[in-house]
């Protein structure tokens, strides 16, 4: 929220929020050519007409904010009529007061792309009630929030949570510290499990892939590759030094062209990857979040064929032949594939389904 307060005032948050990453800022009608001159963020104003901005925000001088009672009839609200009429995106905003206006942020829910809830002496009773009141419909709910502590809890409340957060606070650090907890919560946990080495043999030369991102990464974090659309070996990231090399946590090595990579809930083969593709980037203990490719190499280097079991699965892959091209232990410790040998344990990831055009699908498909 930046909409109390002169353009000076309200300008430092703005431009913190531009560079920690946030999506949208809540501000008066007047200074929203002013925010679009700063940067591609997206802009809510209260207003109960279009203009420049990019969110209609409902509610505000309105029964949302108590301005005017509530009807007894939810039917002859205002606020909701407005919701009703106006085309494009729009959101609701509701202060929770009480009951009834928990009952009413639900109503005014059903007729808007957003809904701002806003609590008062509250924490996470008329959240989950308001959550499980618009189950299964479009509209993203937004908690407001003053600090990084009501954010985690925001959008940690039920299974599913809040869509995200309002921020009022014009403590810049507060602004960075909260969208740390949001990157957070949206990391997804992925279940990896140990695979036992059964084969490790140098198959000759191929053309391989180093995936370059715009993130650094650490000691057990790197992507998911393999030669089975199903079946993924964690490929840890050049984030160690080495005699032969310095560290380069940017970037993984990959694998050979034909290979597999996870990608979100889909994969791609990692000859496709081009710079502004993103990728899926796992730690040790299986969270995983979005990074950026800035480029992709392709080089023709010595390969190694790593054949392993899981499951009762078997599942293989081909890296680089070289030291420096390590995968994950299953005591989340990197192992160098010129050390690996059969018997050794590293972490992967399995998947049930097929695919097709990188989509998850049933069906029954041998690869091999």
């Amino acid at each position: 929220m930046a909409n109390v307060g002169s353009w000076n005032d309200i300008k430092p948050r703005i431009t913190t929020a531009l560079e920690s990453g946030y999506e949208c800022v809540l501000v008066d009608s007047e200074h929203v050519q002013r925010v679009k001159e700063l940067g591609g963020i997206k802009t809510a104003c209260f207003c109960a007409e279009r203009g420049l901005q990019d969110i209609l925000v409902i509610g505000k001088n309105g029964e949302g904010d108590g301005t005017i009672s509530l009807p007894d009839d939810f039917s002859s609200s205002i606020d909701i009529a407005l919701a009703k009429k106006m085309e494009g995106p729009k959101a609701g905003y509701v202060i929770v007061a009480g009951k009834s206006y928990e009952q009413f942020a639900v109503e005014l829910g059903k007729h808007v792309d957003y809904l701002l809830v806003i609590g008062t002496d509250w924490k996470v009773i008329p959240l989950e009630n308001i959550i499980a009141g618009l189950h299964g419909l479009q509209v993203k709910i937004i908690s407001g929030v003053k600090n990084a502590e009501e954010a985690e809890l925001a959008l940690g409340t039920l299974e599913q949570g809040a869509d995200g957060v309002l921020l009022d606070s014009s403590d810049l650090s507060e602004i960075k510290r909260v969208q740390k907890v949001v990157e957070q919560s949206s990391r997804a946990r992925l279940n990896l499990i140990p695979a036992n080495i059964t084969n490790v043999k140098s198959v000759g030369m191929g053309d391989r892939v180093c995936v370059d991102t715009c993130s650094l990464m650490q000691v057990g974090e790197g992507m998911l590759v393999g030669s089975q659309s199903k079946a993924f070996f964690l490929v840890q990231s050049e984030s160690e030094d080495s005699p032969y090399v310095a560290a380069r946590p940017f970037r993984v090595n990959a694998g050979a062209v034909h290979a597999y990579i996870k990608v979100g809930d889909k994969t791609k083969y990692l000859s496709e990857l081009k710079s502004g593709d993103e990728v899926t980037v796992v730690t040790k203990d299986g969270l995983a979040q979005t990074a950026v490719v800035g480029r992709a190499k392709i080089e023709k280097r010595p390969m190694i064929l790593i054949e392993a079991e899981a499951e009762g699965q078997r599942i293989n892959t081909l890296l680089q032949n070289a030291e420096t091209i390590k995968l994950v232990g299953s005591n989340g410790l990197p192992k160098s594939v010129a050390d690996l040998k059969a018997g050794d344990q590293v972490l992967v990831y399995l998947e049930g389904g097929a695919r097709h055009f990188g989509m998850s699908i049933e069906e029954s498909i041998i690869e091999k």
